[in-house]
């Protein structure tokens, strides 16, 4: 007697892999009365052939298209219902080996882009390029030959959404060693940076916001259904007490014997991730209202920090060194916080899928859009140096605030772009707009009345980057799709901007270098 079997995969995890496929079922026409149907969970029905209720045609036929974070496969078979475990492992390492291969092809190419531009001696993002041509490729391929961009996306589709899930992890070394950053720096210039910061944000939300509302109402443009965006996977309990054995184990071993890997940022490198990760978790599954208020990137970076100390007490380095470890800067002893960063490289590299998925949208409010990101793009770069200049702040701490509203991964590349040597003040001043954005932009906004979401979701994300994205694509699914556009065209205007010697040398003049 054959067999219905429906199986649901388990989430992505750093230690496990799942699947994420795009499948064309066809409609499944209703169940004749001798078939048995089995759903995990559920009380399996009598094998009698009484008669089931008649189904209508196609009642399964959500089927056809399964989201990329949650997968439905049906299998039809004699075997028993014991067999679906065997069945899972073997779908399980496949899953596994198709990330694998999706995510380490990323990272190749943007090694393998950087080595090229640097030897090249080209400074422009080599990251951005990349992006540019993966784009370019799956335009080009969708007017050619659509299925063969089909196929390109979904192989690429679980590296890109274990990007999203993970996205703030990359974000937070230099959140963590933000210490080292800011000594030497005045308390009189800290807090000009902070008031600079809040106030910034606010002024660059206005301007992006209201923008695209005077466009809308020139332009008057119709809302249309947007490609739907997937929501990362919530994080689980097996998840959290995986990392938490690591953690302890990882922590004995960099203790009883500091350079057992040859090194000691080798060797404690697991236990700061660990610590990193668990953070993560344990600050995104707060209660919302509490993530008001301590943003899961801060849980991320205080448990790290915490990490940091208690390494440094109990092995009597110190503090400094355990951040130092931490964070090496150096390829050859890469700490848990180069590891994290390495993947920055391949966040941008991901543009491209988002950007493309958003075509459409891209293509029917490209007034909207595009006037919205230049407005604010360049408002952002020059007022921050005008008001740096204007309160007295150093022209070098000045121009290393410039990328503030732009996403780490650009930002740093316009640091190198600017030769700025302290590039942890920049990364830093960048996650700290993004809380602000992501824990204020929606009062904000509503106080202001505006409730179009293009104009919610370009003044968030333009003003915010990717963290004001993360905080209101999970109350606003209508505004994600013109954050995530905002998000990534942001930053590649502003990149694009900053390699023209003409703005470039027009920020050092205004910021007093």
């Amino acid at each position: 007697m054959a067999q219905l079997l429906l199986h649901r995969h388990a989430p992505l995890s750093l230690t496990s892999a799942f699947s994420i496929r795009q499948e064309s079922t066809p409609p499944i026409c209703p169940l004749k009365a001798s078939r048995t149907v089995r759903h995990i969970g559920k009380p399996i029905r009598s094998r009698q052939s009484s008669p089931l209720p008649s189904l209508p045609a196609c009642s399964f036929s959500p089927l056809r298209h399964s989201s990329q974070i949650r997968r439905w496969k049906v299998f039809s078979s004699s075997a028993d219902i014991e067999g679906a475990p065997t069945v899972t492992i073997q779908q399980n390492m496949k899953d596994a080996v198709h990330l694998a291969l999706s995510l380490g092809s990323f990272i190749a190419l943007d090694k393998l882009l950087k080595k090229g531009f640097l030897a090249a001696a080209i400074r422009f993002p080599s990251a951005l390029f990349g992006m540019f041509s993966i784009f370019s490729l799956l335009l080009l391929l969708d007017v050619t030959k659509p299925e063969a961009a089909s196929a390109v996306v979904n192989f690429f589709a679980p590296a890109t959404v274990f990007i999203q899930r993970w996205l703030p992890l990359f974000y937070v070394p230099s959140l963590v060693v933000l210490p080292l950053a800011v000594k030497g720096i005045p308390t009189a210039s800290a807090a000009k940076i902070g008031a600079i910061l809040v106030g910034g944000w606010a002024a660059s939300l206005a301007v992006a916001g209201y923008t695209a509302l005077f466009v809308r109402k020139l332009v008057k443009t119709q809302m249309m259904p947007a490609e739907p965006m997937p929501k990362p996977a919530a994080f689980s309990n097996s998840e959290i007490w995986g990392w938490t054995v690591v953690l302890v184990a990882s922590f004995a071993l960099a203790i009883v014997s500091p350079t057992f890997l040859g090194s000691v940022p080798s060797t404690v490198l697991l236990f700061f991730l660990s610590a990193t990760v668990l953070g993560y978790m344990v600050g995104s599954s707060l209660p919302p209202a509490i993530k008001k208020v301590f943003h899961p990137i801060i849980a991320c970076a205080v448990s790290a920090g915490i990490a940091a100390f208690a390494y440094g007490s109990f092995s009597g380095f110190g503090f400094d060194a355990a951040l130092g470890a931490y964070l090496t800067k150096n390829g050859a002893i890469p700490g848990a916080g180069d590891v994290l960063m390495g993947f920055l490289g391949s966040v941008i590299l991901s543009f491209a899928f988002s950007m493309y998925k958003q075509r459409k949208l891209i293509q029917r409010h490209a007034a909207e859009i595009f006037s919205s990101v230049i407005v604010s793009s360049v408002f952002s770069l020059y007022s921050t140096a005008a008001v740096g200049h204007l309160v007295g702040l150093d022209p070098s701490l000045t121009i290393a605030i410039v990328p503030r509203c732009i996403t780490v991964a650009l930002a740093l590349s316009i640091a190198n772009i600017f030769e700025i040597t302290n590039t942890s003040v920049t990364a830093a001043v960048v996650v700290l707009t993004g809380l602000v954005g992501a824990n204020f932009a929606q009062t904000v906004m509503d106080r202001l009345g505006w409730d179009d979401p293009i104009a919610r979701g370009m003044a968030t994300a333009s003003s915010a980057h990717g963290l004001g994205t993360a905080a209101l694509s999970a109350k606003e699914p209508e505004a994600l799709p013109f954050c995530a556009i905002a998000y990534a065209l942001t930053g590649i205007f502003c990149s694009l901007l900053c390699c023209v010697p003409a703005v470039k040398y027009s920020l050092f003049a205004i910021s007093g270098l």
